[in-house]
């Protein structure tokens, strides 16, 4: 019984002899709906009958519907009167090292570790 469920769960593993086997959750495996089966922000889903999906079996699979990128993106660029502007994330712990960004260019630009924005306010006399 316990090694023909093994067969379906990993059918590319090869035999090994093992001594003790015990099996947590019921011994029947059971598809998981369509519906649970949600996308995640790096794209992975799988198949009904991949074995991953045994960890879904008695709960649902939860999955963060707020993507950082969008969080992000969310933020409007903030106008700055400095050409050159520092980013550290916020600082202390939560922060990221300080880096500086140039803002010559016309447009945002976005720091490369916490990806807020920053634009040049161009000031009219």
């Amino acid at each position: 019984m316990a090694t023909s469920l093994l067969r379906q769960i990993l059918p590319n593993v090869k035999t090994c002899n093992l001594q003790v086997l015990t099996i947590p959750y019921s011994t029947k495996l059971v598809a998981t709906k369509e519906k649970d089966n949600k996308i995640t922000h790096t794209g992975q889903k799988f198949e009904n009958d991949d074995y991953r999906m045994v960890r879904f079996t008695d709960r649902e699979k939860q999955v963060n519907p707020n993507f950082a990128i969008d969080l992000i993106n969310s933020i409007p660029p903030k106008p700055v009167k400095e050409r050159v502007m520092w980013c550290n994330g916020g600082g202390g712990a939560l922060g990221h090292p300080k880096v500086y960004i140039n803002l010559d260019q016309p447009g945002p630009k976005a720091c490369g570790y916490c990806g807020l924005r920053f634009v040049l306010e161009h000031e009219h006399h």
